[in-house]
């Protein structure tokens, strides 16, 4: 399994939340900001854009992009979070 990030403009609250969901399918999930998700996922960055691309519109925007090995971050929305962040980043 991968770690990515997700990062997105999406500018329908409508459609936010259909995105949210369909991130929340990924076996392993967490919430970086409002615009930003780290997932564990075994496919392909276009196949994840691709999946996701399914609830958005032409006007919104998407980035996938596999993690690297070395990140840093301040107030995430909780423990858990952080937690996550440490083990799969």
């Amino acid at each position: 399994m991968t770690t990515y990030i997700i990062t997105y403009e999406v500018n329908d609250n409508s459609r936010k939340t259909k995105l949210k969901e369909k991130l929340k399918e990924f076996k392993s999930y967490c919430p970086i900001h409002d615009n930003c998700w780290a997932i564990r996922s075994e496919d392909k960055p276009a196949e994840i854009r691709d999946a996701l691309n399914t609830v958005l519109n032409t006007e919104d925007r998407i980035f996938v992009i596999r993690t690297g090995t070395h990140a840093a971050w301040r107030n995430t929305y909780s423990d858990k979070n952080s937690n996550w962040l440490k083990e799969w980043l």
